[in-house]
């Protein structure tokens, strides 16, 4: 099987070199997007077969025989075309011919080096990369957009979020002499506009500095009590505990006001956090406190986690058990029904004379009934406070 993917740009007649035309004139199947053939019918030969590319994919790939050429946007290679070809049929013989894919063309009107800028495709995907960039204070943001993902549905999140230190340059129909068309605006003007798509957009600012270790006095708290919350220094120790930087998934079951769930996203960006809470009036918390700490991405369910629906969630590799209202040993049972092979289990033991419930004994009871090994526990005592001891185990 071959491939020739022809990177292609929205002029209504497009610049095709000279070898491109030479097989297109040898060519006998042809497929793109319904858009594509718009642009490139006038090329083909006469009697030749169009291959629509449309969802789904699995029928359009029962088409594909011995020799296509392929019309796609821009650069093939870049979130497009060609590597979904490279996914499905990986012995396939390709060969490329690229264009300027549209976030060059955009830099290039704005006169804009692009070799630093953080590239962002929304196209038929969620915000989760998007908001990476985001807290990782990315100073240059090229975005490709969709008919959701809107120049002014990205500006409204990120205004929502505080990030309003961004300019945005949307270059709508880029490469077609005619409708081509460069805006430069604020967050707050482009989250107003509609822009004809297709478009894309780069965002240039700079977010404030990101903290380490929020102290705990600047979360909204529940009920004002300071004292619930996790420690900014035994948060960061639980962190390390959890061994962030190596995983992928974090579950954070009784987030209350959010600390460690928000923390853990600020610090690890690359992580996909669930939170679960099952007191009501927390879900205003990590609303307010995902916002006043800049933390887009939390994704929190409320209600009792033993009768929360979670086979259809990640399966988390690292769990932060924050409150367990008694029934540590039935959380855990039903954490290990999704943990991952490699994944851990973190908690944090209050040692008070106020407290009548030992959750240290608690949780290795459970290790014990349920085979877990458990490590060496990290004892601290932070000024004036209770000593709280970090507890972990894993399979």
């Amino acid at each position: 099987m071959k491939f020739y993917v022809i990177g292609i740009s929205d002029a209504p007649r497009p610049y095709l070199p000279p070898e491109v035309i030479s097989i297109i004139c040898k060519g006998r199947v042809f497929s793109g997007g319904k858009r594509h053939y718009g642009l490139v019918a006038p090329y083909l030969p006469e009697g030749s077969q169009w291959i629509e590319i449309t969802t789904p994919l699995d029928a359009v790939f029962e088409q594909y025989h011995d020799e296509v050429i392929v019309f796609a946007s821009g650069d093939p290679l870049f979130f497009g075309f060609a590597n979904t070809i490279k996914r499905r049929m990986p012995d396939a013989e390709i060969v490329i011919f690229p264009s300027f894919n549209s976030l060059q063309i955009l830099a290039h009107r704005l006169v804009m080096p692009y070799h630093n800028m953080r590239v962002v495709s929304l196209t038929g995907r969620p915000w989760p990369e998007f908001d990476r960039a985001l807290i990782e204070r990315a100073t240059e943001i090229g975005v490709l957009t969709d008919h959701e993902h809107t120049p002014a549905a990205i500006a409204r999140r990120m205004l929502d979020y505080g990030y309003n230190g961004y300019m945005m340059h949307v270059g709508e129909h880029l490469g077609n002499p005619k409708e081509e068309r460069i805006t430069t605006l604020s967050l707050e003007d482009a989250a107003e506009r509609e822009f004809d798509y297709p478009n894309c957009l780069i965002l240039c600012g700079q977010a404030k500095a990101r903290p380490y270790g929020i102290p705990e006095n600047e979360f909204a708290l529940l009920d004002g009590r300071e004292k619930m919350i996790t420690k900014a220094p035994i948060r960061l120790l639980t962190m390390q505990a959890m061994e962030l930087p190596q995983k992928k998934v974090l579950w954070d079951i009784g987030f209350c006001t959010g600390s460690v769930s928000i923390e853990a996203r600020l610090q690890f960006p690359h992580l996909h956090v669930e939170a679960f809470e099952i007191r009501p009036e927390c879900e205003a918390l990590i609303q307010e406190n995902s916002r006043r700490f800049e933390t887009p991405g939390i994704h929190y369910h409320m209600g009792d986690f033993l009768e929360a629906d979670i086979d259809t969630l990640p399966r988390p590799d690292a769990v932060f058990i924050g409150g367990h209202g008694g029934h540590l040993k039935e959380i855990i049972t039903r954490v290990l029904t999704v943990l991952t092979d490699d994944g851990c289990i973190v908690m944090n033991s209050v040692t008070s004379p106020m407290v009548h419930t030992d959750s240290h004994q608690l949780f290795n009871e459970a290790c014990v009934e349920l085979g877990l090994q458990q490590e060496p526990p990290t004892r601290i005592i932070l000024n004036d406070n209770n000593p709280i001891e970090i507890l972990k185990c894993k399979r």
